[in-house]
């Protein structure tokens, strides 16, 4: 892992330099300079990424509805199909792995039917075995979606949030030491499901710190406090203001929360993710810039702030700036958006995105 050692020193975590981009107005990215940023994509397979996060099983059953049932003012949907994808933590590193990225994931299941089958879903792809931990004492998280039409009808999900034991959190925490010598980056996928506490926060921040490797987190609002010292946070519109306290979803607010957020956790950076109005990225200094939404047209937002998280992990493995990370990954969430259902991206169809911008 000689190469790997190369990309990690070579990356400049909170460089604000435009390598990739150029701006037309104060704080707002208006052009891509898409041969540099092709070139963080093609070092893409370089990279060696640790997911240490909530394992969730997507369950969908496809059906039809012709009739309302004579038992309860419900529809009678008629099964035609089930489905199985990968959720959560596992969706991020589904993503890193599409993008031509090495992944490996850190997670919890149950010793159940769903944990079996998510680990089949998770196949040969992993690049070792004892990250994911069984744990006897829950299930494993399924999150079970019944769709006619093309229309949810309902949701259901089979889960249990209490935090993980302390044995079980040494357990993780031993397997990311043994694989921290080889890695790039490590991301922290926070569903709220009782892999991320925070001990084990404390724990994965000072190891990183130890090796100067980045850590991108997906926060849940609960646990804002836990990411103290992390290098970015990609809280959406609705988490970044929520955590901080602020009234308001305009550019101000956003503003505001993003630049509290930040002075709060001491950490490099926070991305906030927009939807359709793109996303906005504050540093420390009061640097912050906007970045336009590259989405041609919006279907379906699932999934949309993991590919986020794995790009962004891909890009500052890689040696990107954030600035340049941030614009990738906004490109690539772009694209994501594009497509119904939980979707990933490839590098070759980022890299496409990148030509036509």
């Amino acid at each position: 892992m000689g190469t790997m050692g190369k990309v990690r020193k070579s990356h400049p975590v909170g460089r604000t330099g435009q390598t990739g981009t150029s701006s037309g107005q104060p704080g707002e990215d208006t052009t891509l300079d898409h041969v540099a940023l092709s070139a963080y994509v093609q070092r893409f397979s370089q990279a060696k990424v640790l997911v240490i996060g909530d394992l969730i099983l997507d369950h969908y059953v496809w059906g039809r509805v012709s009739r309302i049932s004579p038992e309860a003012p419900v529809p009678v949907v008629h099964v035609e199909s089930e489905s199985l994808k990968l959720g959560g933590a596992a969706n991020v590193f589904n993503n890193i792995l599409a993008l031509g990225g090495q992944a490996d994931i850190c997670g919890v299941i149950g010793a159940d039917e769903s944990g079996r089958l998510l680990l089949k879903e998770l196949g040969g792809r992993r690049q070792g075995r004892g990250g994911v931990v069984i744990d006897q004492s829950r299930p494993t998280t399924r999150k079970s979606r019944v769709v006619a039409h093309n229309q949810q009808i309902v949701r259901y999900d089979v889960e249990r949030r209490t935090e993980l034991s302390a044995l079980l959190q040494r357990r993780i925490l031993r397997y990311v030491e043994s694989r921290l010598k080889e890695l790039s980056c490590l991301v922290v996928s926070d569903y709220a499901k009782g892999v991320v506490t925070a001990s084990l926060m404390t724990e994965l921040t000072r190891l990183a710190g130890q090796r100067k490797i980045p850590i991108v987190v997906d926060p849940k609002v609960e646990h804002f406090s836990y990411y103290k010292g992390v290098t970015v946070i990609t809280p959406n519109h609705l988490e970044a203001t929520q955590a901080a306290g602020v009234q308001g979803e305009d550019d101000k607010a956003i503003t505001k929360a993003g630049t509290i957020l930040r002075q709060r956790l001491g950490c490099q950076t926070v991305l906030v993710t927009r939807g359709e109005r793109g996303m906005s990225v504050y540093q420390a200094h009061g640097d912050h810039w906007h970045i336009p939404t590259r989405a041609r047209q919006v279907y379906d937002v699932t999934g949309a702030g993991d590919t986020v998280v794995g790009t962004l992990a891909l890009a500052l493995s890689t040696g990107a700036s954030m600035r340049d990370a941030a614009v990738l990954a906004n490109q690539a969430a772009g694209v994501v958006v594009g497509m119904i259902g939980t979707a990933t991206v490839t590098a070759a169809q980022l890299t496409d995105a990148l030509g036509q911008n």
